[in-house]
């Protein structure tokens, strides 16, 4: 993987990153929300873009990729382009998953999903995953200045979310020393950050500084296995339709304190990291201190959910650092739908 790390760079890179991996009929994809970024990134590529299809959605349904495939196919297109944020690099892996096509990333959030082998699929309201390098953009290219119009609560939320992915990377089977190191940077590059563009939103050096720390955490959930944040996320996400960066800002801190006595070491970097006593008391401060939302309630699930969320995330097996158990994932979600300060269990 290549990576472009500069303001302008969607407009002045992607065309020379197409060209270097030989592309000559690229489809870009995005979300609607997207799509004036989308067409400038389009038009940057000249005669070698060969469509736009702004019809990435959340958690990435089964259909919308169906769609996305057959206008690739009907495009006869050679790559791909996805402009935006991970509904749309979403959109653009499963397009690559089906048809082998190269891809090309260009983020315009902080979810990291650009930097990872990972692709996600949502059908009959169940969100599965599963990793294939064919997915694994072939060049990322970061430009700051996109996420200038990103507003202030989606930056937070998103930047929370791209945290989640380093603090499960600290605790991970398969973590290392360098994942480690990269993991606690990331954080702490991401914690900094949010602050000072909560503060100046057009502050491109916050928000270079966000981008970077992004790319770490998203470079962690690509090398390692995720836990029980993730499969909560994806079971709310994907069964209740939750918005993805939401979900995770309310979760990581409850999903934190009941892993932290198992995980100990991961605790005590996320809380270097962030200069702070106590981890998941510090992630539940940063979010709510920024106006995120704070608690399940907030974005729109029952509370006759959460027993069923719970049984769906007990119910699989996926490593984690301690036990996942019925009772615990319950009361888990019972805290996180309150939306009060965690506490250990």
């Amino acid at each position: 993987m290549r990576v472009v790390f500069r303001p302008g760079a969607a407009t002045t890179a992607t065309a020379g990153e197409a060209q270097r991996l030989g592309l000559r009929r690229l489809l870009v994809v995005s979300g609607t929300h997207g799509a004036d970024t989308a067409q400038a990134v389009a038009d940057s590529l000249g005669p070698a873009c060969a469509g736009l299809h702004p019809g990435a959605r959340m958690h990435v349904p089964v259909e919308v990729a169906a769609r996305a495939v057959e206008v690739a196919r009907a495009a006869d297109a050679d790559g791909c382009v996805a402009v935006g944020g991970g509904s749309a690099i979403g959109l653009g892996k499963a397009i690559a998953l089906r048809t082998g096509l190269p891809l090309i990333a260009v983020p315009s959030t902080y979810s990291g999903s650009e930097a990872t082998p990972v692709w996600g699929l949502t059908e009959h309201g169940a969100k599965r995953t599963g990793r294939d390098p064919s997915v694994l953009p072939r060049s990322i290219v970061y430009d700051p200045e996109l996420t200038l119009s990103l507003p202030v609560p989606l930056s937070v939320t998103s930047g929370v979310n791209a945290i989640a992915h380093a603090v499960e990377a600290l605790y991970a089977p398969d973590t290392s020393p360098l994942i480690a190191l990269t993991a606690e940077e990331g954080v702490r590059a991401m914690a900094g950050a949010l602050p000072q563009l909560a503060d100046d939103p057009r502050n491109l050096d916050a928000r270079s500084r966000a981008l970077y720390g992004a790319w770490l955490c998203g470079s962690c959930l690509g090398a390692t296995t995720m836990g029980l944040h993730h499969k909560l996320c994806h079971v709310l996400g994907g069964t209740f339709g939750l918005p993805h960066a939401e979900t995770h800002t309310v979760v990581l801190p409850y999903a934190l304190a009941y892993n932290a006595p198992a995980a100990p070491e991961a605790a005590a970097a996320v809380a270097s990291a962030l200069d702070a006593p106590d981890a998941p008391t510090a992630l539940w401060r940063l979010a709510g201190d920024l106006g995120a939302p704070r608690s399940l309630a907030e974005l729109g699930l029952k509370e006759a959910d959460v027993a069923v969320a719970a049984e769906q995330a007990a119910g699989q097996a996926y490593p984690n650092p301690r036990e996942v158990t019925a009772d615990g994932v319950l009361a888990l979600l019972r805290a996180a739908f309150e939306g009060a300060a965690p506490e250990r269990s």
